[in-house]
């Protein structure tokens, strides 16, 4: 077959429908909005606040990071693509989104284990937990994430790069990984054999690995012997089961599940909720769920003052 070289790539997204655009313009900016306030908000207090400086605040602040650089990756772009009948990315700039966006989420994947496997010393363990979790293995598990990630997500793409033929259109708001996967021309029952193991070592394993964890934390919560301590030993870990709870199921729906041969309004939907509303909501359930965090940004707030 014949294979035409594509230079620039047409999102078709929800041409055609310009009110549809305009209003999800709108809530794409504000939910972008309030992720980079909320995050950065997160990411200054943990910084600038000595209270802070432990393990559970450090990959917390991590998580923000990363929310960020997820939602940056895509959601300008995907804001002026909704602002434009019809949006042109150029190949580098396609393929630069779809890979940042992978990584990045693979990144966040392995570091909500991490943060689990953190939950699990601090309760069953708490009298040797600043032993083991000592600022060496900290940075040690950070950098695990980032690395992890890169080899998993990044370098299968890079050893065996798509190839795309025929039309340019992708029927989506942004380069999404679904999406693009509609357009390549090679073996298709390759393409998917190769990305539903990638995303069975990067989705399911921290999944299950999470799981697992939070098996071993109730079994210890029970062996506490007041209601009180039982209670916030499960209130320390509530926020990180909702963040797990919404990050994963929808990870779970958009890559593990068969993809249809059309692109449909629903794979938008999610990909929106993945990209946009998931780091919107991080902060908002951290910072209401813990008073820590909320004292520190009172006192940083009355400093600027």
């Amino acid at each position: 077959m014949n294979e035409t070289e594509i230079t620039e790539f047409v999102l078709i997204g929800f041409s055609g429908r310009p009110k549809t655009r305009m209003g999800l313009a709108a809530f794409i900016t504000i939910m972008y909005l309030v992720t980079m306030i909320g995050n950065g908000l997160i990411t200054l207090v943990v910084i600038s606040e000595p209270r802070l400086h432990n393990p559970m605040y450090f990959f917390l602040c991590n998580l923000s990071i990363i929310d960020i650089c997820l939602c940056t990756t895509s959601v300008p772009q995907a804001i002026a693509n909704c602002l434009v009948d019809r949006p042109v990315m150029s190949f580098a700039r396609c393929y630069t989104q779809m890979y940042a966006g992978i990584y990045f989420g693979s990144t966040e994947c392995f570091l909500l284990a991490v943060m689990a496997y953190d939950r699990y010393v601090a309760i069953s363990n708490p009298l040797h937990y600043s032993i083991v979790m000592n600022w060496r293995v900290c940075i040690l598990l950070a950098l695990a994430t980032w690395t992890v990630a890169f080899l998993l997500a990044i370098v299968p793409c890079l050893a065996n790069p798509f190839h795309v033929c025929g039309h340019n259109k992708i029927n989506h708001i942004s380069c999404e990984l679904t999406a693009f996967m509609k357009l390549i021309c090679s073996d298709m029952d390759v393409e998917q054999l190769i990305m539903y193991f990638t995303s069975t070592l990067i989705v399911l394993f921290p999944f299950c690995f999470i799981l697992f964890s939070y098996l071993r934390i109730i079994v210890a919560i029970l062996r506490i012997r007041s209601a009180g301590g039982r209670w916030k030993a499960f209130s320390t870990c509530g926020s990180h089961l909702a963040v797990v709870a919404v990050f994963f199921g929808n990870c779970i729906v958009t890559y593990i599940k068969p993809q249809s041969k059309d692109g449909q309004d629903s794979d938008k939907i999610l990909s929106v909720v993945n990209g946009v509303v998931i780091p919107t909501l991080n902060p908002l359930i951290y910072t209401l769920r813990n008073q820590d965090v909320i004292s520190a940004l009172k006192r940083l707030i009355r400093k600027k003052l």
